[in-house]
């Protein structure tokens, strides 16, 4: 048992890890090529892979929607098209010091997921959550604004920042999709959503290419990025998701959620070893909404104990009734 708990943690550890070092990478990579065509060259070929295990693994069968095809179109877009290309756009809008607000918004989606439960299924949460929902924003206002909170209306901030929030609100849907298929196998979930969703984020990118919004890159410019390609393509995209759905599987989303903070940590050594000066406030946020993330899934835990022993002491008033007649 100890093993097994042990390897959940390691998995999650590196996937999470994975996560938070594509940020820098991708930075690096914008030199060359706009986010947009960088997302959907990385993920097609994730795409293709996935789709490829699928088929060896579940056969063809595996491809069919079961009358569920609007929503797994739904929540791939919301994964691999929202998420995947406002994530990058809105770093790349900010610069060098959209690195780490980007990832930091990856894992503010466990907070935002709050917020989404609330909306679509009307489970008010309780005062405590909302407590940690209003201070994970305010982590991330110290991020964006660098303490200054009145900068956050300045010129450059306010359309990037909303940008970023819709990725992590695009991330939050596509994690809670996950659970609208209990049938469906972790692959078979990975496979069709990345699927539906880099084939919706491709026609998006075709369109803005179209109407000159975007540059296409040139074959040389493809090229240069090679090595950035290759790394998100295998690391923080088919590692890490096989990596993290393990970690679930193995330590139950409760546990595995705690890892997601790992991911703004290795953003913040990485851009110190790339000699980037990280501020007190960037720090300070990051911690702010870890300890936020951290605090409302301790929080969780206690009501779900509390719900386990009101269920088992209503059972042995039934047992002890019911022996008593």
């Amino acid at each position: 048992m100890r093993n097994n708990i042990f390897v959940g943690a390691l998995l999650a550890i590196i996937a999470s890890a994975s996560w938070g070092a594509m940020f820098p990478v991708a930075n690096d990579a914008f030199l060359h090529i706009d986010p947009f065509y960088f997302t959907i060259i990385r993920y097609l070929p994730v795409a293709l892979i996935l789709s490829v295990a699928l088929w060896m693994v579940e056969g063809k069968e595996a491809f069919k929607t079961e009358g569920n095809g609007f929503q797994i179109w739904f929540f791939g877009t919301m994964g691999f098209t929202v998420y995947n290309l406002f994530i990058f756009w809105g770093q790349n809008m900010l610069g060098d010091s959209g690195v780490v607000l980007a990832s930091i918004m990856e894992s503010l989606a466990p907070i935002i997921s709050v917020l989404i439960v609330w909306g679509l299924y009307k489970q008010r949460p309780h005062a405590f959550t909302m407590f940690t929902v209003v201070g994970a924003f305010v982590g991330v206002l110290l991020v964006v604004t660098n303490g200054d909170f009145l900068s956050l209306f300045g010129p450059g901030r306010l359309v990037p920042f909303i940008i970023l929030l819709i990725a992590a609100g695009g991330w939050a849907f596509y994690t809670i999709g996950g659970s609208v298929f209990p049938r469906w196998t972790v692959l078979r979930y990975s496979a069709l959503s990345v699927l539906y969703g880099t084939l919706t984020a491709t026609v998006v990118v075709m369109i803005s290419s179209l109407i000159g919004w975007i540059d296409v890159p040139t074959m040389a410019e493809v090229y240069t990025v090679r090595y950035h390609m290759l790394f998100m393509i295998f690391i923080p995209g088919l590692l890490a998701l096989i990596f993290w759905n393990q970690a679930v599987v193995i330590l139950k989303p409760i546990n595995a959620i705690l890892f997601i903070n790992v991911a703004p940590v290795t953003t913040i050594i990485i851009r110190v070893l790339q000699g980037y000066t990280v501020s007190f406030y960037e720090i300070a946020g990051v911690l702010i909404v870890s300890v936020m993330i951290i605090a409302n899934n301790l929080y969780q835990r206690s009501l779900l104990q509390h719900e386990r022993r009101k269920r088992l002491s209503l059972k042995n008033k039934a047992k002890t009734a019911s022996s008593l007649q």
